[in-house]
């Protein structure tokens, strides 16, 4: 129960859209238009179901490679 608690909350969302969001941006300057509007779709979903949001994020990072966009030092 505390965890469909804090799924739910409005900053648990919130963070979630933001996150979702910011990935649909950096799509969208790399030229990937179709993964973009599917994450601002998903973003949309994510305010009402934070899961889908998360589980997204996931999914693009196995997409990537589970590289970060930063390059060592």
């Amino acid at each position: 129960m505390v965890l469909k608690k804090l799924l739910g909350s409005t900053a648990t969302r919130s963070l979630t859209v933001v996150s979702v969001l910011s990935e649909a941006k950096q799509s969208f300057e790399r030229g990937k238009r179709l993964r973009g509007a599917l994450l601002l779709g998903v973003a949309v979903l994510a305010w009402k179901w934070a899961m889908i949001g998360l589980a997204a994020q996931g999914l693009l990072k196995l997409v990537r490679g589970g590289a970060s966009d930063s390059s060592p030092a």
